[in-house]
């Protein structure tokens, strides 16, 4: 009989612990600015200018190829 009083027990809390799930919902974050127009933040890479889409893209580019692993791979001497 305590065994499923337990078992009762454990079903009611699992229960009520459904019940203060948050909704979750998809929210969209439109952006209404290109990207290179820049940040409120000091938060920057080093020799990137706000507004210069050239200098963003260069940016890019070189955080894509220090993040390519053929080209870590090739740099390290074996």
């Amino acid at each position: 009989m305590s065994t499923l009083r337990i078992a009762g027990g454990l079903a009611v809390l699992l229960a009520l612990g459904a019940c203060g799930e948050k909704p979750q919902t998809l929210t969209h974050r439109k952006a209404d600015s290109p990207s290179w127009d820049g940040t409120k933040n000091g938060f920057v890479a080093r020799g990137w200018k706000a507004g210069d889409q050239t200098s963003w893209e260069d940016q890019m580019r070189l955080r894509a190829q220090s993040q390519n692993e053929y080209v870590r791979a090739a740099a390290k001497p074996q």
